[in-house]
């Protein structure tokens, strides 16, 4: 059984993943408007990862006998100056769902409960990834700058990527 700290963090982060998947899925379609449908697809990945880890929480919170409480998503931003802008705004965003993963893993050690420490520990792992992946594009954007081949072979990347359900949802599908 999940404590009453425990299951309120967890609920808590399942509200920041869905707000996540909101963040992505606007970010999807501001490319779409611009004319980077490579750049709207990876979005869109990524708006499917993070709707992925919600399911993972509350699938976690339910096999514990806790009660899942979905909140109102806030609001998230439709508009930014560049795609440059854009990642640099995902990797601000990431670094931020860093802190709220470390935050839950230090709750569960205060609380003592190590089976939610242990599931965090793929959260912990994907952060890491998810960080170094933005970080990576946030990079070549800034290479790039205002040249509009590099930014039309950079969309041509992005539109390759494919979205893998995450190991701890791959039975439960």
């Amino acid at each position: 059984m999940l404590n009453a700290k425990v299951e309120e963090a967890l609920n808590a982060q399942i509200n920041a993943e869905f707000w996540s998947a909101y963040l992505y899925l606007s970010m999807s379609a501001y490319f779409e408007a611009e004319g980077k449908a490579g750049f709207a697809h990876w979005f869109r990945v990524q708006f499917k990862e993070e709707q992925a880890h919600a399911e993972i929480f509350i699938n976690y919170v339910q096999s514990r006998g806790g009660r899942v409480r979905l909140m109102p998503i806030e609001a998230v931003p439709t508009e930014w100056e560049s795609p440059l802008a854009v990642f640099k705004a995902t990797l601000e965003h990431e670094l931020k769902v860093t802190s709220l993963i470390n935050n839950l893993y230090h709750i569960a050690e205060e609380e003592k409960d190590y089976a939610t420490r242990s599931m965090l520990g793929w959260f912990v792992d994907e952060q890491v990834e998810e960080e170094e992946n933005v970080k990576k594009y946030l990079d070549a954007l800034s290479l790039i700058g205002d040249n509009g081949f590099g930014l039309y072979q950079l969309d041509k990347e992005l539109s390759a990527r494919v979205f893998n359900v995450p190991a701890p949802l791959a039975n439960k599908q």
